[in-house]
């Protein structure tokens, strides 16, 4: 007789592998090391002109800040779709690559307005959260 699992138990165990699907490569950067960086379309929440979005920074390399070691990073971005510039929301670093491992460092700095910079990542970044890509 074939015995089927219990639906919430097939769930749980189909959602406890690392879900990576969600993250998009949007361009990558050997200076440093080496880093690839991803972005999360479905974190997308526009307000007006305003964007917020979640990205990832995946590293070939460990890096270490003041005794802080990390393979990767998520971050949040707020986007002016008008002024082309963005402004960093909060970020947490982490052991693993594809923000995985344990948190390292997290930090929510109330950063100023920046200008993206032409031919950057950040530029790729600001084009996918207006829609411009």
């Amino acid at each position: 007789m074939k015995r089927l699992l219990p639906i919430s138990l097939t769930l749980l165990i189909l959602s406890s592998a690392p879900a990576y699907a969600e993250w998009a490569a949007v361009g990558s950067s050997e200076n440093g090391g080496g880093v690839t960086v991803y972005a999360d379309r479905d974190t997308i929440r526009r307000k007006g002109d305003l964007v917020k979005m979640w990205y990832l920074s995946d590293l070939k390399t460990i890096q270490t800040v003041a005794g802080n070691s990390y393979l990767s990073s998520k971050l949040q971005d707020e986007y002016d779709c008008t002024e082309e510039r963005h402004r960093l929301l909060t970020y947490t670093d982490f052991s693993g690559n594809m923000g995985s491992g344990t948190v390292g460092y997290s930090n929510s700095p109330e950063n100023k307005w920046e200008p993206v910079q032409p031919k950057s990542i950040g530029q790729t970044l600001w084009e996918v959260a207006c829609n411009k890509q």
